[in-house]
């Protein structure tokens, strides 16, 4: 499944919930404590996103958007109930 994803880098805790943008088309939001350099800011969202929706690290993939705010992921195994739920838990 793809799911696009606003990030907020530098914050003061990792946090997956919230929706962000239009309603026909909404991104899950994203805040990591790590910087936007050297693809730190990457790494954790990858790491968020898979423990929000409880696969492995493996399974999210970044597809587009790497030095952008907004980003396109791929996640294998998971459910759009369990990726809506998370823009609706924000």
């Amino acid at each position: 499944m793809r799911i696009r994803v606003r990030v907020h880098p530098g914050a003061k805790r990792t946090e997956v919930g919230g929706r962000y943008g239009p309603d026909d088309a909404p991104a899950l939001v994203v805040r990591v404590g790590a910087p936007a350099t050297d693809g730190r800011a990457n790494a954790a969202v990858v790491e968020a996103l898979a423990d929000a929706l409880g696969v492995r690290r493996h399974a999210v993939r970044l597809v587009a958007g790497a030095s952008s705010r907004t980003k396109l992921v791929e996640v294998d195994g998971v459910s759009p109930e369990a990726v809506e739920a998370l823009m609706a838990g924000g």
